[in-house]
């Protein structure tokens, strides 16, 4: 089924209750499509915790700061070997 989105606006919990029922509804504008109303899947069950134990690994430091990356957000002058090669070669 088509409707236009005047239509839709007006009469959406229609249009809902056909979709619940399994219709598709298309919402067009000047007769060109623009949205598809479709019925939700079910809920699906939420995943049990630790499904990935074991195959995750993070570094202890992962969070350690990195001046080079601090000196980017705090307009300070970067200080680091890397930061002064990349400088020169500009």
């Amino acid at each position: 089924m088509e409707v236009n989105i005047h239509e839709a606006k007006t009469h959406l919990s229609r249009l809902l209750q056909r979709v619940a029922a399994g219709e598709e509804v298309t919402i067009a504008r000047a007769g060109v499509p623009v949205a598809k109303l479709v019925a939700a899947g079910p809920h699906t069950k939420s995943r049990p915790l630790g499904m990935d134990a074991g195959k995750i690994w993070i570094a202890p430091d992962f969070d350690a700061p990195d001046p080079e990356l601090e000196a980017l957000f705090n307009d300070a002058p970067i200080t680091t070997p890397t930061a002064r090669k990349r400088k020169k070669k500009r």
